[in-house]
């Protein structure tokens, strides 16, 4: 089993940023990407769902992602709507180490992992 925060195999950032992008759950449209990260170990997508759950974030990881189309400028999920409207939510602290926060999205993630 690959951890939840890497990308599956076929699914690579390469050289191209990811933000703007439009993310679609497996039942529908979720929010736009507002950050990505390929850090090791860590990878994952920020999306905002604007009013969809009132303006909350949700950070997702690298692992539920199954497809990139960067013709559409789209980013495929396995996560439901409700799946990802029942994530903890995302609080950009302006900090960059949110070593302390993973716990908190591990055992929220965990069951979806690869």
């Amino acid at each position: 089993m690959t951890s939840v925060w890497n990308y599956p195999s076929g699914v690579q950032l390469a050289d191209r940023t990811l933000i703007g992008y439009d993310v679609e759950a497996t039942d529908g449209h979720i929010g736009k990407i507002d950050e990505a990260s390929d850090r090791a170990g860590r990878a994952h997508v920020v999306v905002d769902t604007g009013f969809w759950i009132f303006g909350k974030k949700r950070l997702i990881p690298a692992g539920v992602v199954q497809s990139i189309d960067d013709t559409n400028e789209k980013v495929h999920i396995s996560l439901t709507k409700d799946q990802v409207k029942s994530a903890p939510d995302f609080d950009d602290d302006g900090s960059d180490d949110r070593d302390d926060d993973y716990e908190t999205y591990d055992t929220y993630y965990a069951p979806f992992g690869r």
